[in-house]
């Protein structure tokens, strides 16, 4: 994992959930805890936090990364931490995610080689929010910036068509790693 950095996806206004998402309890704990430690059992060689703004909450051992520009959602955040990261690929984790696993974040891990990420697949659905990103994604990132669409769909398809990433299908029991939460309603249904 020495080669591998960690971003934890916080950006977003968290409109439908109407508090700042990374502060609220899940099982005892505040998301953004939840997935720090997580990402941090996972031995990366730098651990980001990509947001609007510098969170009040973010450990001194976490890099802030400004999601730039700020109104192009995951894209933004993504982009900037590719572009800052010292390491041949980046784990990205979104926030809200907080049933994801080490042992699944670890096998993604397995499936990388030089160059190349790992993109879970859900029936025909990427799950670019909880992927491995190479650093040689960093153009593509940039260019998908400058365009119209910010959706990660159409880009991460772009990636595996062009051999940056590999799809990984998501067994039927790992798919609950993937529920997350948009609404309150939501988080207690996890």
């Amino acid at each position: 994992m020495t080669n591998i950095s960690a971003v934890l996806l916080v950006g977003g206004e968290s409109r439908r959930m109407g508090y700042d998402k990374a502060t609220l309890l899940f099982r005892g704990k505040a998301l953004w805890q939840i997935q720090l430690e997580l990402l941090q059992k996972l031995k990366p060689a730098e651990i980001f936090v990509s947001a609007r703004t510098d969170p009040a909450w973010r450990p001194a051992y976490v890099q802030f990364v400004a999601d730039d520009p700020p109104s192009r959602g995951a894209l933004s955040g993504l982009a900037a931490s590719i572009a800052k990261m010292r390491t041949g690929h980046l784990l990205a984790l979104a926030i809200d995610m907080p049933l994801m696993t080490e042992n699944f974040l670890r096998t993604l891990c397995d499936h990388i080689l030089p160059g190349c990420g790992a993109l879970p697949k859900i029936d025909n659905r990427a799950e670019p929010l909880a992927a491995i990103y190479p650093r040689e994604a960093n153009g593509d990132f940039r260019k998908a910036l400058d365009g119209a669409d910010f959706s990660l769909q159409p880009l991460v398809r772009r990636l595996v068509d062009t051999g940056k990433l590999r799809e990984i299908s998501v067994t039927e029991q790992e798919q609950k790693f993937f529920l997350n939460a948009n609404e309150l309603s939501d988080l207690a249904a996890l």
